[in-house]
């Protein structure tokens, strides 16, 4: 058994390569390493230390004349231990934070920009996740008639998440009695949990004098709105930022992520986040997805109003800079629950 260790020098020179092939993508030597500021050792001494830290897992060789590249493992001890916390500059901080508070007053779509905002700060793929549906509560309901026989029945929730549907209504309803009843749901059902308004909707059926077809129909508008997700809670911005990087020049590996970002079961797998971290890393097959064990994914949390919030994420090659990456979403982790806290 190996009694190798991770000494301050290793510590030094495990750092100097994950930081060199973070930017080059190229295999690192040991004279690439010897001529980097803070290293006094000789090129001999530093492959002998990169030897005995392939040995350790920490390095990998792909040809026997090239030099290393980090491994999974010298990821993990990387984001562990030696990574150090930056801050954004003043300026950008304060340009993205402009960017997000020019949207619009709809939570949709400050989500929208806030995802593209992510993508160009990291050139990296964004995730961004709204609140998780069954958190969000009623504030206001709309029938709006758009033909003899259909409404269109307007969902605004609390956290500013406007959900719609088309709904048949009996003849003879005119705008004045569709915005009566408007005005009876949102008066009976806002700021319910769905349980409530389940209890609310029989309450009301009861009510020989209301169309009991109609709130019916209604209440399954709401159940199917607020209850099941579907793909308007997702946001991804950047798909095509990581075929700019060379691990992804290969044609496989780019279809394989492309479709990997269309299946949003797989995209609420990468972004499912330990609870009891405000940044979690995930790298390469941590991430659970074999079509994305050459990407790692951050994320971090926001908060929406009194709703439990939703996630904000990047995905990236494994050599991401997660120093950049990580500074970005705390920042805009922070920024999005305060702009979104004036629109709820």
């Amino acid at each position: 058994m190996s009694t190798l260790r991770l000494d301050e020098r290793k510590y030094m020179i495990l750092q100097a390569i994950i930081d060199d092939y973070i930017t080059t993508a190229m295999p690192v030597g040991s004279r690439t390493i010897s001529r980097k500021a803070g290293v006094s050792v000789s090129p001999a001494t530093i492959r002998n230390e990169m030897s005995d830290l392939e040995e350790l897992g920490y390095l990998d060789q792909p040809h026997t004349s090239a030099g290393r590249v980090p491994s999974v493992k010298a990821y993990r001890f990387y984001v562990d231990h030696l990574i150090k916390s930056v801050r954004l500059s003043n300026v950008e901080a304060e340009r993205m934070h402009e960017h997000l508070n020019q949207r619009s007053s709809q939570v949709e779509s400050v989500i929208r920009s806030a995802a593209n905002v992510l993508s160009d700060a990291t050139q990296y793929t964004s995730i961004i996740v709204a609140p998780k549906l069954g958190s969000l509560r009623i504030k206001h309901i709309q029938l709006v008639p758009v033909a003899e026989k259909t409404a269109l029945m307007v969902i605004v929730t609390n956290a500013g998440i406007v959900k719609d549907a088309a709904i048949s209504i009996p003849e003879g309803l005119d705008a004045d009695h569709l915005y009566a009843i408007s005005r009876m749901l949102t008066e009976k059902l806002a700021d319910k949990p769905l349980e409530a308004v389940r209890q609310t909707f029989a309450e009301l059926l009861r009510d020989a004098e209301i169309n009991r077809r109609l709130l019916g129909e209604a209440l399954n508008v709401i159940e199917r709105k607020l209850e099941a997700g579907d793909s308007t809670d997702i946001v991804i911005g950047g798909s095509a930022n990581l075929l700019a990087y060379p691990e992804y020049h290969d044609v496989g590996k780019a279809k394989s992520f492309l479709a990997a970002l269309e299946s949003r079961e797989t995209i609420r797998k990468l972004v499912t986040r330990d609870g009891s971290m405000e940044i979690n890393i995930r790298i390469g097959p941590e991430n659970g997805v074999p079509e994305l064990s050459d990407c790692s994914v951050v994320t971090a949390h926001y908060a929406v109003g009194d709703t439990s919030g939703g996630t904000l994420g990047i995905i990236g090659p494994i050599r991401m800079n997660y120093n950049r990456v990580i500074s970005v979403l705390d920042f805009m982790g922070r920024t999005l629950s305060e702009v979104l806290a004036d629109r709820v």
